[in-house]
């Protein structure tokens, strides 16, 4: 059975992005966004924490719409789930 191509672009890559549900408290709603692990090698490298973490800095919105995460607007990206450097988190208030 044949193999799957390989997305070898964020373009290709930014089709596989999941979004998970929205979950909120008093303040914010929530959601993470689950990159293909692969696409963390075409990021550029000034995404990424100057420590050698591998993990990303937090990231402008020109920045993570610019690879691909499509949402409306007033989202920010507020942290990364370290264990898994391909798990971003978002917010925005409510």
């Amino acid at each position: 059975m044949p193999q799957p191509a390989k997305a070898s672009t964020l373009e290709e890559l930014a089709d596989r992005i999941i979004y998970s549900d929205r979950y909120s408290d008093d303040k914010f709603e929530y959601r993470h966004v689950i990159l293909p692990k692969q696409m963390l090698k075409l990021i550029p490298k000034s995404y990424f924490s100057p420590d050698d973490t591998g993990l990303l800095r937090i990231l402008e919105e020109n920045e993570w719409r610019g690879i691909g995460i499509t949402q409306s607007l007033g989202w920010e990206h507020f942290e990364v789930h370290a264990p898994e450097p391909h798990i971003l988190l978002f917010r925005r208030p409510l």
